[in-house]
């Protein structure tokens, strides 16, 4: 049985490339015409895909702790939309600051 390029896939490079990965394998398993085996395969490469991209994701938010003074503070949207993100700086306190202007 030939293995298939799931099986042979490697790690991504990027975070970015890992989500496009597993946008596409979602689409050709919602598409409903890959045959079981490689239904199956898709379903592993995915797997591996979102743990690459949650490792990641706490990577990066393990570094902001730190650049917060081990405080992670939360994002909002509302804000993030109001200049460049060299005009925002982390505030407010409690374990839920915004970033607002400085």
């Amino acid at each position: 049985m030939p293995r298939s390029a799931a099986h042979t896939a490697k790690e991504p490079a990027t975070y970015e490339l890992a989500l496009a990965e597993l946008d596409r394998l979602v689409a050709q398993m919602e598409g409903g015409q890959l045959p079981l085996d490689e239904l199956l395969d898709g379903y592993r490469r995915g797997a591996e895909l979102l743990n690459f991209c949650r490792n990641k994701l706490a990577t990066v938010e393990q570094q902001v702790k730190v650049l917060e003074d081990g405080q992670l503070k939360p994002w909002l949207e509302s804000q993030a939309n109001e200049g460049s993100p060299s005009d925002l700086t982390p505030s407010g306190g409690g374990g839920k600051a915004a970033w607002g202007r400085q």
